[in-house]
């Protein structure tokens, strides 16, 4: 099948010879077309030695890294590829900030550039990962222990107006499990009636007599 566009370019798809997928591992599509298209991106992007031997090698260096991400797909060639150039720009930054001629406003402005650079590989890294289905997190719970009086909830837990509830998957009420705790006495309500405890000074008992001798007094002679 073919289409032309407005220049009467002839664009062939699905075409037999295309889609044998050799060099897939590189680009991640069967169109062996996208993958030396993007090959040849990656290539660009390399600060490239003037010595012919120097450059055969760094060509095999970005040809391995792309064969070792291994792209599934076209969008993981595209990530893959964005990969190996962010990182060759960041290590040529840190390369020139390190070049003993270098002006202060020159180091801190190509230390500034790597850094941003580094932070765009690990963002790109992280996409691959979640693109991947690798970034999903697990929570194991391996022991809980439940003391007197407290409670636990194991789920996802959402708070509503100082409330928790478990929040389970659609279809399966059983994800959200709650662990029982040991009751505790009910509280006293705040308009009970008052129960009256008695006490050691409520019980009956004879008094001593009050009167006595004085030293001194007259009183009884």
């Amino acid at each position: 099948m073919s289409t032309k566009d407005a220049r009467n370019t002839v664009v062939v798809t699905h075409d037999p010879e295309d889609r044998k997928g050799r060099l897939k591992r590189l680009g991640g599509s069967q169109s062996d077309h996208w993958n030396n298209v993007l090959a040849n991106q990656t290539a660009n992007t390399l600060w490239l030695s003037k010595d012919a031997e120097t450059r055969r090698r760094q060509y095999g260096a970005m040809s391995a890294a792309l064969r070792g991400i291994e792209p599934k797909d076209e969008v993981e060639g595209m990530i893959a590829a964005q990969l190996v150039a962010a990182h060759n720009a960041a290590m040529e930054c840190y390369r020139r900030a390190m070049v003993s001629e270098q002006t202060f406003e020159g180091r801190r402005e190509n230390l500034s550039q790597a850094n941003k650079l580094s932070r765009t590989y690990a963002t790109l890294l992280d996409a691959l990962n979640r693109h991947r289905g690798k970034g999903q997190q697990k929570v194991t719970v391996e022991h809980v222990h439940v003391h007197s009086g407290g409670q636990a909830i194991v789920g996802a837990v959402e708070s509503s107006r100082g409330s928790a509830t478990t929040k389970p998957e659609s279809g399966n009420p059983y994800n959200a499990r709650q662990i029982t705790h040991a009751p505790q006495p009910a509280l006293r309500s705040k308009n009970a009636e008052p129960e009256f405890v008695s006490s050691a000074s409520d019980a009956e008992r004879p008094m001593s007599d009050a009167r006595r001798n004085v030293a001194g007094s007259t009183e009884g002679k």
